[in-house]
């Protein structure tokens, strides 16, 4: 039970989806900040290594223990022009998939709590 990685897996999930929610905050809140440039979380490497891992099964996916993104700063755009390159409606897009994706992980811990739950006796409610 406490070696199952799945647990750890979500949670790391639910930690780059807090990160991430976190910098379209930051992006958001500075939408009319002179020359602030858009930020974003990148776990791009996290995937190529769990990609390129070998597993034991084809539908094993896992992240490396502690890899939460990196937030990249896009310095290539200007939307505005007051030299500010953040786009509302993108960030908003991309605040409600986020807002998905956290609430599936947790949906998924908390179905993974209650297995255990019902396997140590519980009402399993």
């Amino acid at each position: 039970m406490f070696g199952d990685t799945t647990i750890t897996g979500l949670e790391q999930a639910l930690n780059r989806s807090s990160l991430t929610q976190k910098v379209i905050a930051q992006n958001i809140a500075n939408v009319d900040t002179p020359n602030y440039k858009a930020q974003e979380v990148t776990f791009n490497q996290a995937l190529t290594n769990a990609l390129s891992a070998k597993k034991t099964d084809p539908r094993d996916f896992s992240f490396s223990t502690g890899d939460q993104g990196r937030i990249v700063t896009d310095n290539s755009t200007t939307l505005q022009n007051n030299g500010n390159n953040v786009d509302i409606d993108k960030e908003m897009v991309n605040m409600a998939k986020n807002q998905l994706n956290y609430q599936a992980y947790t949906e998924a811990i908390s179905r993974k709590l209650n297995q255990y739950n019902i396997v140590l006796g519980g009402s399993g409610a």
